[in-house]
Order: structure tokens, then sequence, then C-alpha cells
């Protein structure tokens, strides 16, 4: 899987992975898991999730990171925000007031390009790599957030019927990317209506991933 096919999909309009409302498991926990008042919140592979929309309006900060600038652009008319557009090394920051996204890719996203941030959330980042992209992405992620605490979504459910992405992650596979540096801790599971792309049943699962050491 390359920049191509994720290109390619934004082109053709293919994103069913693109909700359109807030996902129900954000709203539920990330106040109680991760929130506070001004928090810069960062969300990787962030498409033009209305995630972002419902942050902002609870008072938080946004960053992203995105491949596709396409899916950035429509992003900020969903918004109704002119985004200042600056090109930071490989990748090119659009921003406005609480808001930071950095368009290209996620590997070449710094610490010291993105800032602090106090959580990260998680949705369609992680299930969207194959298996073999996702340690890196792990490693990564922890090493350019300082291992701030997440809320992450998962999706379980046999790979066999079909292929993702998004992709089957179970628990113990989370456990083993991030148990060196986190705790993590299952929220809530929720079978996802009429099943995955309407084809194989699945369940949403969230979960905490807080650092058990500095």
């Amino acid at each position: 899987m390359d920049e191509d096919f994720w290109h390619s999909r934004w082109q053709q309009n293919e994103i069913g992975f693109h909700e359109g409302a807030a996902n129900a498991l954000l709203v539920e926990h990330f106040e109680t898991a991760l929130g506070r008042p001004c928090s810069r919140v960062f969300l990787p592979l962030c498409g033009k999730t209305r995630d972002i929309g419902w942050l902002l309006a609870q008072g938080h900060r946004v960053a992203g990171a995105e491949l596709s600038r396409l899916a950035i652009d429509q992003l900020f008319q969903d918004l109704g925000i002119e985004p200042e557009v600056a090109e930071e090394g490989r990748l090119t920051r659009c921003s406005a007031d609480g808001i930071d996204i950095f368009v290209g890719d996620f590997f070449d996203l710094t610490a010291a390009a993105l800032g602090p941030v106090d959580s990260v959330y998680d949705r369609a980042a992680l299930v969207a790599l194959p298996a073999a992209m996702r340690r890196r992405y792990a490693a990564h992620l922890t090493q350019t957030t300082g291992a701030a605490p997440q809320l992450l979504i998962s999706l379980e459910y046999d790979q066999s019927q079909m292929d993702g992405p998004p992709f089957s992650v179970g628990g113990e596979e989370i456990k083993e990317l991030y148990a060196d540096r986190f705790e993590v801790t299952r929220l809530a599971s929720v079978e996802v209506a009429g099943g995955l792309k309407g084809r194989c049943p699945a369940t949403e699962h969230a979960w905490l991933l807080r650092a058990d050491r500095p």
C-alpha cells in the first residue's frame, strides 16, 4: 500500500471510512479519558473527519497529519475556515486559529514541527495500515507526541470475509505495539451497525493508552 493508493481513494471519493458525524465513542469517552479545557489534541491520518469540528467546538485545539491535500482542502471548506498555508520542509502546514494540519507523509512529521500536544486521538490511522507498517507507525507516533495519552479506536472483524483497509486490529496486537510505553485499557466495545461496509459483522473498540513511565 503506497501513497498513490490513498490519493486515488480521495480523488475518486472512495472514503467509506469517513463518518458523517463525530464518532460516538469519541463523544462518550474523550472528556473523561483525556479531556481538559483548551488541550491540544493530535489526530494522525485525520482526513476531513467531523471529529475535528467536534473537538474544536469543545474548546480544544487540534493538530493533524494527512497525506491528501484534497482531504484537507475539503476539511477547511467544511469548517468554513480559510487557512494560512506554508511549506515546512517536506510538509505543507495549513493553519488557522486553533488548528494546524500537516499535509504530507506522516513519517516526515517531527516532534519539533508538531510542537507539544496534550493527547492523541486515533480513529482511522492504525486500522488504515497493513500489519507490516503498524509497528513503525506506533513507534513514530509515540516518539513524535512524547508518549502523550491516547484514545484509540480500533476495529475487529473476520478478515477472511473482507480485506482492509480498514484492517482488523485486535487487543493483543495493540498491547504488543504500545505496552512498552503505555498501560492499555479497553473502555468500551460496540457492534458496527449494519456490519463493516455492509459486508461482515464488526466490533469497534475504544482504548485508553496512558504512559506507565516518563
